[in-house]
């Protein structure tokens, strides 16, 4: 017959001695198993005499609950001790800020911001968006637009040629966003009110160019449109794009092949500790050019000019982001530094809208 309380004593230490789950199970299995030393005590019970079993029954039992009770206890011993270690691991210190997100942490590159807000300016006028290919030939980026063959005009661009082609016709990275206006003449009737975002090459780098840059013009077509509508529409622009009450304009008289008559637009601005406000100051500087669009135009897009007339605007989306946001030099809107945009970039989850402000 086996020593019980000697039994007793290695069962309880191993129960104590376990240092986790794991281990505390193995001691009971090894005790209360199926082939366990104290189920294997109890078998005997069996065999035994009445009197062997009166003598013998309670003993063994008692050892059974005793195992039994000493695992239980140990084993919310270790439940807690678990437990603590996890809050201790997970533990949140709520003094801290919040990390953002990748969500969060992305930033709109200023290109794309002020597209959207000339988007949402544009839009509220009644104006949609039309687009074409980078890729143009000479017809859509000159000939179409005003520039014949051999003109000095054309000059005014430099343009990047492309390898001719299999008929020997050499297509161009379109100079100007001006195409478009050509590709939308051609594929619908008036009235026409489009704005026309895009990039834009010529050959060309500095502090203020680059060899690809962004335009936006715009194009009205109707019969009745004159150059009235068109000054109030680039003031309507200008004070909602540079978010103030009022502005002052001045059109000069120029010179594009395109339209006729021509004019670049100065805006009102004050030069103040290296920024420039608009809508206030003494000073002027060019943000634009535009005209009423030529008879010619209106011909070869198969309009006739004695019935439909229009005006046309052309302004660098990367010049006014730059006089808007503060910026001193264009070269970096292409470099693609994280620095850069994270300093200069918008928020992904602020658009821009008239309502609650294009870039709050």
């Amino acid at each position: 017959m086996t020593d019980i309380p000697t039994l007793e004593r290695t069962l309880i230490g191993a129960v104590a001695a376990a240092a986790d789950e794991a281990a505390l199970e193995a001691v009971r299995v090894s005790a209360l198993g199926k082939k366990g030393s104290v189920s294997e005590l109890l078998k005997t019970l069996g065999a035994m005499t009445p009197d062997e079993r009166r003598e013998k029954g309670p003993l063994i039992n008692g050892l059974r609950d005793r195992v039994n009770a000493a695992i239980a206890e140990r084993k919310a011993a270790l439940e807690e001790t678990a437990l603590a270690a996890r809050l201790a691991a997970e533990r949140v210190d709520v003094t801290l800020p919040l990390q953002e997100g990748p969500q969060t942490r992305g930033r709109i590159h200023p290109i794309s911001q002020v597209i959207d807000e000339l988007t949402a300016i544009f839009a509220d006028m009644g104006f949609s968006i039309a687009e074409g290919p980078d890729i143009e030939t000479d017809f859509y980026n000159f000939t179409a637009l005003n520039f014949p063959a051999g003109h000095p005009a054309r000059d005014m661009h430099d343009t990047f040629f492309l390898p001719p082609d299999d008929k020997g016709e050499r297509k161009v990275l379109r100079t100007h966003t001006s195409p478009v206006q050509i590709r939308t003449m051609l594929g619908q009737k008036p009235p026409i009110r489009v704005i026309i975002p895009g990039r834009t090459y010529r050959c060309d780098s500095d502090q203020t160019h680059t060899p690809m840059f962004h335009q936006v013009e715009g194009l009205v077509i109707d019969k009745s449109s004159h150059i009235g509508h068109l000054k109030w529409i680039l003031e309507e622009f200008c004070k909602a794009f540079f978010e103030v009450d009022q502005v002052k304009m001045r059109f000069r008289p120029s010179f594009f092949p395109f339209t006729e008559p021509s004019a670049e637009v100065d805006i009102q601005c004050a030069r103040k500790g290296g920024e420039i406000r608009f809508g206030e100051g003494e000073d002027w500087l060019e943000i634009l050019g535009c005209g009423m669009v030529h008879p010619n135009v209106l011909r070869n897009c198969g309009l006739d000019p004695d019935e439909y007339q229009g005006f046309a605007w052309g302004m660098g989306i990367d010049r006014i982001a730059m006089l808007k946001y503060g910026m001193p030099d264009l070269r970096p809107f292409f470099e693609a530094d994280v620095r850069w945009l994270s300093h200069y970039g918008f928020r992904p989850l602020d658009l821009p809208t008239l309502a609650g402000g294009l870039s709050s």
